[in-house]
């Protein structure tokens, strides 16, 4: 049965829709993350994409089109989309952790936002961010791409960014991740996702 958060009692759980552009890092913030989030709670979608070599970052699970397109006829995805000439598919378990009141962290796509909100209204949208300059040394480290294509990209970034959706929460990642997960934690504990943390006497 899907989930439909405008249909279900106040316990739901609620969605965490992580979004940025490549390279921002957002595989290696909910990497980093991943301890402290399981700890408090916090469930997170494995994406299945049809690309192998994508698993690497992430703890992704590489298909081929052909059976892509199979799970997706079988039911098998709560969410799904492409991007960058890939298919990502989000597991439909996702709709069973939400509907037995367990927040879920998915690691999703700007283009499929409002999408997402539309399926799922209460969604907490959270975008990654990071300075230009960052991203692109980033984009070039990696060598999927020619300077040319990393130009572009950075390019379209920044006309996303200028016709961004509202209510989308923005984290820096310029800097370390510790400071990254740090306030992606405080971020959750503001909504009231997850207990803050404690603090010492006169900390």
């Amino acid at each position: 049965m899907r989930y439909d958060a405008s249909s279900t009692s106040h316990t739901a759980g609620r969605l965490i829709f992580l979004i940025g552009p490549s390279g921002s890092g957002k595989d290696s913030l909910i990497d980093a993350a991943r301890t402290q989030l399981l700890a408090h709670g916090i469930e997170i979608a494995r994406r299945v994409i049809t690309r192998s070599a994508e698993s690497k970052g992430e703890a992704a699970h590489g298909v081929s089109p052909e059976r892509f397109e199979a799970m997706r006829e079988a039911g098998a995805f709560a969410m799904h989309w492409q991007a960058n000439g890939l298919q990502y598919g989000i597991p439909v378990q996702v709709d069973q952790w939400l509907a037995a009141g367990r927040h879920v962290l998915v690691n999703g796509s700007r283009g499929y936002l409002p999408e997402a909100r539309r399926r799922y209204p209460g969604l907490l949208a959270i975008r990654l961010d990071v300075a230009p300059q960052v991203l692109k040394r980033r984009l070039l480290a990696r060598g999927r791409e020619t300077t040319e294509e990393v130009e572009q990209r950075l390019e379209r970034n920044a006309r996303l960014q200028r016709h961004d959706e509202p209510d989308v929460h923005v984290l820096d990642n310029s800097l370390s991740l510790t400071t990254t997960v740090a306030a992606l934690l405080q971020l959750l504990a503001d909504e009231g996702l997850i207990a803050r943390a404690a603090h010492a006497p006169g900390g």
